[in-house]
């Protein structure tokens, strides 16, 4: 059984939202629900999010696009190296949401438990 976490954080690293998705299915599938609503200045992103539709997205609501250009696009985004240095935290609160074995180990047996898991570990992880 696998899990996808995909998750928003805000600039400091803590987490604003998150989906859970079938281990098989693409990233992309899980960012327009992550984004709905969210009122943002810039969305940092790895490759993977490099895809026509969420660039339009950002290009629609005026939020910079930070997305490290995928090796295929025959345009290439221009990005703001600084700026894409900062996308440490996300994968910094990964780390830190992977010390909780029951998260790590997908213990729980339902969405609705992991999810509960997730928003206690988030919690935690927020209140060092």
């Amino acid at each position: 059984m696998t899990t996808k976490i995909l998750a928003l954080t805000d600039a400091l690293g803590n987490l604003v939202r998150f989906v859970l998705l079938p281990g098989h299915r693409f990233d992309t599938i899980g960012v327009a629900p992550l984004i709905d609503g969210i009122e943002f200045d810039a969305l940092l992103g790895d490759k993977a999010y490099d895809v026509n539709w969420i660039v339009e997205e950002l290009n629609q609501r005026g939020a910079k696009i930070v997305i490290s250009p995928h090796p295929g696009r025959a345009q290439r985004l221009r990005i703001d190296d600084e700026m894409y240095k900062w996308r440490h935290l996300i994968e910094d609160f990964f780390c830190k949401l992977k010390e909780f074995k029951r998260i790590a180990m997908r213990a729980c047996k339902t969405d609705q438990s992991f999810s509960a898991m997730i928003y206690l570990a988030a919690a935690v992880i927020n209140s060092r």
